[in-house]
């Protein structure tokens, strides 16, 4: 990492096997649970349309998959309108019966407050958690990210 760039890491541990928690992450009817849609042709170099559906006011926007690599890894990079692209990266590994996910945001540093993008992040990774096993995902306005 160089010293323009900010990585925010998180680790999630989610007892579903590796192959449910990937068709979470990409399969555009299970991501509607918990982060958004997606349309277009899914494939390594191609940009699909990704709608946050639990943001606001959000219009699609271009999302390239970078690396995909099922059920293991998934490297895309998200448009964020004024900034340089953010480079999302999904690291699956299975752990017993369940998945550990290694979720890695790289981003270049500018004026945008980490913190509170780290706690977007929490926010849509534990809605993840709760689509996996069938409870009511959290909503942003009653949300409090865990305890660091």
């Amino acid at each position: 990492m160089d010293s323009e760039e900010t990585l925010l890491e998180l680790r999630r541990e989610y007892p579903d096997p590796i192959d449910d928690v990937w068709s979470a992450l990409t399969e555009s009817d299970r991501m509607a649970r918990w982060i958004g849609t997606w349309t277009g042709e899914a494939g390594v170099g191609n940009t699909i349309m990704l709608l946050m559906t639990a943001e606001e006011g959000s219009e699609p926007g271009p999302a390239v998959i970078r690396e995909c690599d099922p059920p293991k890894r998934l490297v895309v990079e998200l448009d964020v309108p004024g900034q340089p692209a953010w480079r999302i990266e999904l690291t699956l590994t299975p752990r017993g019966a369940g998945t550990v996910l290694d979720f890695a945001h790289r981003m270049p540093k500018s004026e945008w407050d980490a913190s509170d993008i780290l706690k977007g992040w929490h926010f849509y990774l534990d809605r993840l958690g709760a689509a996996l096993i069938g409870e009511p995902v959290p909503q942003w306005d009653t949300y409090t990210p865990p305890a660091e």
